[in-house]
């Protein structure tokens, strides 16, 4: 019997699968893909071409450096030397330079999301505190009121007077996020608390090597503390009485104390013969473009190297109101005429992702990801919807370049263009997202929303020994490692 099976081979359940085994814990870890790491991984997409790109997830912000010292994690964050780029329709642009805030407001809210983000972030990896606690923590009612309480578009346009900047900085709440910026849910401020207190910072980094150099290392650590790693085996049911386990997969099972779920709840149901969680929008909402440049695009802002306009988040078309506009026509079902998206060119920052001669070429990859894209969307005819979300996101794109991007796009040698597109179905059908929903499910608040939870690490079920490890634990999200070493204490702080 096992001290614990973990299901799912992501980053998160090599995380908590290192800490497991290193304190002397039998750990096996069953992944139904032939590799590990889950939507963190690197992936050469088109046959012949030398680009190893991050298919799925892209950036590093949450993940706790002492969490990566904790593992002995030695992947390079690198720091991007421009913040973002946001071009006007008129051919002008706002260049924004790391820790160079362009006004008296951005400094001013960035200070307010600061002290959130230096009071919050530490306890992320601490069992849950009461809310009151929490915000007592933060000690700035005013802070704490505008993200936590009152739905973030009022905050944006107290600090943000222009349309244009407060789309911006908005674009933090909508990641992955279906919602709009006064949504009395508030589903749109918890995903920007998120975004924006990473390490205590708020900072975005690129992982050198790619996303699957971070996954790599983790499954080497995994490896070397004695986990056990099982590729190609799907599990298929789990059955448990709260003191014991059974993990069924695709030729056998095997008996557990007990079980790590590094899938999304919904699909932790699904295998414990349960109902599905009641989640108010588990759908996805995004469209992602992965792209390889013969060279970088002409902008229409000529006063501007595209090397230093691409150095950081490229945001087009996402001023607060055509935020809204596109937002309403995904409501109705219908794709964002001007499709807004970001841009971020990896290989600027790492042109280690690239083989020599597509470095000596000049060549440049760009991630392109589409908000507002809900995977309601794409449920009828999947391959006209999917063409039209792309033909939008692309001409929403060119609406700022001063040469369409398909003119520059690498060809493989075959005469394809290098460009793939990931929708919300698809990455469900992939990578077993719920609705393509990047976090598993909706982002819940970082701190415990009833007494009975005050004091638990965020990854219990109604099952004492089956844990959430995943990015649908509370506290989950993004390439974190967080769940994963929050389930992992949560065992190791056990009585047996």
């Amino acid at each position: 019997m096992y001290d614990a099976v973990i299901v799912g081979g992501g980053h998160n359940g090599l995380v908590a699968a290192t800490l497991l085994a290193r304190a002397g814990r039998s750990v096996l870890v069953l992944e139904r893909r032939d590799h590990v790491g889950g939507a963190a991984v690197s992936e050469r997409p088109w046959a012949g071409v030398d680009a190893r790109i991050s298919r799925y997830s892209y950036l590093v912000s949450l993940m706790p450096a002492a969490l990566r010292e904790q593992l002995g994690v030695r992947t390079e964050m690198r720091r991007r030397s421009v913040s973002s780029y946001s071009p006007r329709l008129d051919g002008t642009g706002l260049l924004v330079r790391a820790g160079e805030p362009p006004g008296a407001n951005w400094a001013a809210f960035e200070e307010l999301t600061g002290r959130v983000a230096a009071a919050v972030f530490p306890t992320l990896t601490e069992p849950l505190r009461p809310r009151a606690e929490l915000r007592a923590r933060v000690g700035d009612l005013a802070a704490w009121q505008a993200l936590f309480e009152r739905p973030l578009g009022e905050v944006l346009r107290k600090y943000f007077e222009d349309d244009f900047e407060r789309g911006i900085v908005a674009t933090d709440a909508l990641i992955g996020t279906f919602a709009g910026l006064d949504d009395e849910s508030l589903r749109q401020n918890r995903c920007f608390v998120y975004h924006v207190i990473g390490n205590g910072t708020g900072h975005w980094d690129v992982p050198v090597g790619g996303m699957g150099a971070l996954t790599e290392e983790l499954a080497s650590l995994a490896w070397a503390a004695g986990a056990e790693v099982r590729l190609n085996c799907e599990v298929t049911s789990i059955e448990t009485d709260g003191v014991g386990a059974e993990v069924h997969f695709d030729g056998g099972s095997v008996p557990a104390r007990r079980v790590l779920a590094n899938v999304a709840p919904a699909v932790l149901a699904r295998l414990l013969g349960e109902p599905a969680p009641d989640d108010p929008a588990p759908e996805g909402a995004q469209l992602k473009l992965n792209m390889l440049l013969r060279r970088l695009p002409k902008l229409r802002d000529s006063s501007l190297d595209p090397h230093e306009a691409f150095a950081g988040t490229f945001h087009v078309n996402e001023s607060a109101t055509q935020l809204a506009v596109a937002y309403a026509s995904a409501q109705r079902g219908v794709v964002p005429e001007l499709a807004p998206c970001e841009i971020y060119c990896h290989s600027l920052t790492d042109p280690t992702i690239l083989g020599e001669e597509l470095r000596a070429s000049g060549a440049q990859t760009l991630t392109c990801f589409g908000l507002h894209m809900p995977a309601r969307l794409f449920g009828g005819d999947h391959a006209q919807a999917k063409a039209a979300a792309i033909k939008a996101t692309l001409s929403s794109l060119n609406s700022v370049l001063a040469e369409p991007i398909e003119d520059c796009l690498y060809m493989t040698p075959g005469g394809e263009p290098c460009l793939e597109a990931k929708t919300p179905v698809e990455l469900e059908h992939e990578l077993g997202l719920p609705g393509g929903n990047i976090f598993h499910r909706d982002l819940a608040w970082p701190f415990a929303e009833d007494e009975a939870s005050v004091g638990t690490w965020g990854v219990e079920t109604e099952w004492d020994n089956v844990l959430l490890c995943g990015a649908g634990a509370r506290r989950g999200g993004g390439v974190s490692g967080i769940p994963g070493h929050n389930a992992a204490m949560k065992v190791l702080s056990a009585r047996s």
